[in-house]
């Protein structure tokens, strides 16, 4: 005898099925057959975003070639009331490319091409399939290159960048993305072309530019991007410099500020962190030290040995342990190779890693490294914490197996501990990293009902349906009223207030 329960899953499965056959076949009339995938097989490697412990296949997964394909497939997707995700490499850590799995994956991926490289006006046009160490390596022959350098710029592309406003080491004087795009174009939810910002020192009408920049995909899907570019510095030096005591290197950042120097770079790693990426790299780090801190000068050689005299000044009477100076372009390199290299560091010593992101004031970081080591105690999992100091964005990667479902558990209470503890020092959830899944229960112990109410009514502005990336970046009042949990099981993500088709 069929139960019911047997009843509804069938009944369930056909509907799915149904649905999947009425958006190929209507996708289909748009796109040529090689641009699009729905078999299991084929839909895998779309399955998840640089946070892997997260998975949802998607019903289909859409490959265009041309703006006029993303419109179109944005038009057909609309008009069935069909879920659409944007994705560009994948290498985001929040889950903002988790797909919806009766949804369309929009792949943008072969949108890699560089428009244009106009050194006169220092700026590049490029589409957002482009990597963002690609758009340096082509502005390189004009003595110019893009700042913003995220530790996976060799593989993350623009788009990514603007919809996660990603930063990098360098962030500090040169800023996030944000602060280096001009203009972006792309489309709305309906498949109509849109434009935000613009190549000249003012834009017609409403100037959203800020508005979309770190919005995760959630107003509009983004094709093209004008970045700014700046000249290469003369000249850039390195000091990496070791603490016995966290303490005194999370003071020492906040003196160089105090101090009027805003240094190019300003990194900090934990003894942790530094364990496991010199092992790996063998950059010449202190492994006695508790934290080691890279602080960059770059520009005229006048301008930075001035400059690199006065952090070390700083330094010693913040009680540096040991102080050197880069004496060559490969040396400094030498010394950024293991921050530029953390991440995968982090995957050699551990089967997974959760990497988190908040900020917090820079006088607080000694306050929360401590905070986590108490952490990695309770949770009873380990921690390397890796620092944008300069303007305290916070990397603590969790250590943990997810084919342990009590560790992944415990590491998502870990992680959520270490976002509420940084609100509660007067910080925020999320740096660069964007929120997606991963913070929404953070987002309620940071922002009011009232807050949230107003992020919905921008966002129902542009996607009144919110079928474009939906149930990511801003929590429900149902998930707020129930404290903010993350609906896990076994590693695979539930959105209990997504509609069902």
């Amino acid at each position: 005898m069929t139960t019911l329960a047997a009843s509804e899953g069938r009944t369930g499965s056909e509907n799915s099925s149904a649905r999947q056959s009425q958006v190929i076949e209507r996708l289909g009339a748009v796109l040529p057959a090689h641009a699009m995938l729905w078999r299991g097989e084929d839909t895998v490697p779309f399955e998840c975003d640089g946070l892997t412990a997260y998975r949802q296949r998607p019903m289909v997964v859409a490959l265009p070639e041309t703006e006029a394909q993303v419109a179109a497939v944005l038009r057909e997707c609309h008009a069935l009331d069909v879920p659409v995700v944007a994705r560009g490499a994948g290498t985001g850590l929040s889950g903002g490319a988790l797909p919806h799995a009766m949804g369309v994956t929009l792949s943008l991926a072969r949108f890699n091409k560089i428009l244009e490289v106009n050194p006169y006006a220092r700026t590049a046009r490029v589409q957002c399939g482009v990597r963002n160490l690609a758009i340096s390596e082509a502005a390189a022959p004009h003595g110019l290159y893009y700042a913003p350098d995220p530790s996976s710029q060799i593989a993350c592309t623009i788009g990514g960048n603007v919809a996660e406003n990603s930063g990098g080491v360098h962030c500090l004087k040169y800023g996030l993305t944000g602060h280096n795009v001009l203009r972006v174009r792309g489309f709305t939810v309906e498949g109509d072309a849109v434009e935000f910002g613009s190549e000249a020192l003012e834009c017609d009408g409403l100037d959203l530019l800020s508005v979309v920049i770190g919005s995760e995909g959630m107003l509009a899907v983004t094709t093209e991007v004008t970045v700014r570019l700046i000249p290469k510095p003369q000249v850039a030096r390195c000091i990496m410099a070791s603490f016995d005591d966290v303490r005194k290197a999370g003071d020492a950042v906040a003196c160089i500020i105090a101090d009027g120097i805003i240094p190019a770079g300003l990194e900090m790693m934990d003894k942790a962190m530094t364990a496991a990426v010199e092992d790996f790299v063998h950059a010449g780090y202190d492994l006695d030290a508790a934290a080691i801190l890279l602080c960059e000068s770059d520009g005229a050689p006048e301008e930075v040995a001035e400059e690199i005299e006065r952090m070390l000044a700083v330094l010693s009477a913040s009680g540096a342990t040991r102080l050197e100076v880069s004496e060559s372009e490969a040396q400094r390199l030498k010394f950024w190779s293991g921050r530029k290299n953390a991440f995968p560091a982090s995957g050699r010593i551990s089967p997974d890693y959760m990497c988190m992101d908040s900020t917090i004031p820079r006088k607080r970081l000694a306050d929360i490294l401590l905070a986590i080591a108490e952490m990695e105690k309770k949770y009873g999992l380990a921690c390397c914490n890796v620092f944008h100091a300069g303007d305290g964005n916070l990397h603590p990667l969790i250590l943990f197996d997810a084919n342990d479902p009590d560790q992944l558990h415990r590491c998502e209470l870990f992680g959520a501990d270490i976002l509420e503890t940084s609100v509660a020092m007067g910080g925020t959830v999320t740096g660069e990293h964007g929120v997606g899944v991963e913070k929404l229960g953070s987002m309620c112990v940071q922002f009011s009902d009232e807050e949230h109410a107003q992020m919905r009514a921008l966002k129902t502005a542009f996607d009144p349906r919110e079928t474009l990336n939906p149930g990511k970046v801003i929590p429900t009042l149902q998930r707020c009223a129930e404290g903010g949990k993350m609906h896990v099981k076994k590693g695979m993500l539930a959105f209990p207030e997504l509609p069902r088709f």
